[in-house]
């Protein structure tokens, strides 16, 4: 697991505003200062690590704020769940330490990439846990659902989840999905409140799709300006959707691991 020493000396602090996120990134910076580590004021895009305190939300919107960098990120939890967070505050020493020594594995975490495409235009989207598609207002949608231009069905309800491995305990796991261990490259698609009538049949469970395979989905044309696309937890409106496809994304983001990770005891110690 050793690795090598960090090619420089440079440290992004990254933490939302609550106060015991602000009083750890106070106490960090200064123990890596007195360690030789620079800690620059405003983000670097030369640093060797980003580190990012306060929970599971505040991972997430410092990847998309600082664009999916190629830079490890270590989180230190002072939110809940803490998920994404490999650090307690009161791991600080020794995160330096491991950190300093190369006592630490880095492990790629798979995205989920999405096209959007409009009447007129097509938008690209990167969702780390998952990106949905909801009715505005509470509607519910109508989509075709296709894999690999193999239509699979007619979804009606509150909408879908495209959930990446890592997402798989987010929002899918909520909605009733099933969770992927993080190495698997898959997509999960799970259905929020299917309708099941006469009228509609929608699948009741979620399905897993190799990493090979596209999934696209088509509103019915009525619908077409009545979609919401949720992206990590932001939202976005777009007129005239026509088409999303869904596929893993080629880009992944990179996450510093202490010790032996295991994701089975993290799961335990989260859920149960």
């Amino acid at each position: 697991m050793c690795q090598p020493k960090p090619k420089n000396k440079i440290i992004n602090i990254i933490h939302n505003n609550n106060i015991n996120s602000k009083k750890t990134a106070a106490l960090l910076q200064e123990m890596l200062k007195q360690k030789g580590f620079i800690v620059p004021k405003e983000y670097d895009t030369n640093a060797s690590l980003n580190i990012c305190i306060g929970g599971d939300g505040a991972f997430l919107r410092a990847v998309h704020k600082y664009d999916f960098p190629d830079i490890p990120f270590i989180g230190i939890n002072t939110g809940h769940l803490g998920f994404f967070q490999e650090v307690s505050p009161d791991g600080l020493h020794m995160l330096i330490d491991n950190y300093t020594k190369g006592n630490y594995r880095i492990e790629n975490i798979y995205l989920v990439e999405a096209l959007v495409c409009t009447r007129t235009s097509c938008i690209n989207l990167l969702g780390i846990n998952e990106i949905g598609i909801k009715g505005t207002k509470s509607r519910t949608v109508h989509l075709d659902i296709s894999i690999d231009n193999n239509y699979l069905e007619r979804f009606s309800g509150d909408g879908i989840i495209i959930s990446t491995p890592m997402g798989s305990t987010a929002y899918n796991y909520s909605s009733g999905g099933s969770i992927i261990y993080p190495s698997i490259k898959a997509l999960q698609i799970t259905p929020l409140s299917p309708l099941n009538s006469n009228a509609y049949r929608s699948l009741t469970s979620s399905v897993i799709v190799p990493e090979n395979m596209t999934i696209r989905i088509n509103p019915e044309y009525r619908y077409e300006n009545s979609i919401l696309i949720i992206n990590d937890g932001k939202q976005y409106k777009y007129d005239n959707i026509v088409e999303i496809s869904f596929k893993i994304s080629e880009i992944t983001i990179k996450k510093l691991t202490l010790g032996k990770y295991n994701f089975w005891t993290k799961l335990k110690d989260k859920f149960l």
